[in-house]
């Protein structure tokens, strides 16, 4: 089967480059320390993400290995401290994922349809990046290991589930080495398939009302209860 691609495949690449260029900006002066064991880096990671909001923009790219399939998707990430994320997906189409910790929605503007289910159920073993608004989690969840990275100026993570399920058996964390930011996210199935993450321009510290991180479904809106 041809390797289909959507149209907007230009973003990641245009993604990739603002990535690229606002990364050597803030590390052009970096000069290596003496190389951290793990605990240091999951220790500093913390004291990164711990207590903090942060907003950021994302592009993504998940590639279904069975069908030969590959999506292309960017638009901005939301998180306040602890469990609440907030997705804005702008390309190729307007998709907002919304939770509070407990509730989840999924709006889909074009269709007018908002799916809604129980955040855990969703967001367990770190689908969807949910570690990012609970930082802590990544111990409590995961068997850690530091992996050889092939880019001087990241720390690569390997994260494994403690409990193992079909959804998530492998996520690695690109962690820069001067600011411990997570830069890039990539998680595996059990059938090969990758779902890429990469986030630049990230804000600390911003001030991220509540009312982010919940939903009024519009009227007339197609509700759809996901099963759990």
């Amino acid at each position: 089967m041809k390797k289909t691609k959507m149209p907007t495949s230009q973003i990641l690449v245009n993604g990739l480059i603002l990535i690229f260029i606002s990364f050597i900006a803030v590390n052009f002066s970096y000069s290596a320390e003496t190389e951290l064991t793990l605990e240091q880096i999951l220790d500093r990671v913390e004291k990164k993400y711990t207590g903090r909001s942060f907003q950021a923009g994302f592009v993504q790219e998940s590639t279904i290995k069975a069908m030969d399939i590959v999506d292309f998707a960017s638009g901005k990430i939301f998180v306040r401290y602890p469990g609440m994320m907030r997705w804005e997906y702008e390309k190729p189409e307007e998709q907002i994922i919304i939770t509070d910790g407990h509730k989840l929605w999924i709006y889909r503007p074009t269709d007018n349809q908002v799916l809604t289910g129980s955040a855990p159920a969703f967001f367990s073993d770190g689908k969807g990046a949910s570690f990012l608004s609970d930082i802590k989690l990544i111990r409590q969840k995961f068997k850690i290991s530091l992996e050889n990275s092939k880019e001087d100026f990241f720390y690569e993570l390997k994260l494994q589930p403690l409990e193992k399920k079909l959804d998530v058996i492998d996520i690695r964390l690109s962690v820069t080495k001067n600011t411990f930011t997570v830069i890039r996210i990539r998680t595996y199935n059990s059938y090969g398939d990758e779902n890429r993450i990469e986030f630049v321009n990230h804000r600390f510290d911003v001030k991220l009302d509540e009312s982010l991180f919940s939903f009024k479904i519009p009227p007339g809106a197609d509700v759809v209860q996901l099963d759990e």
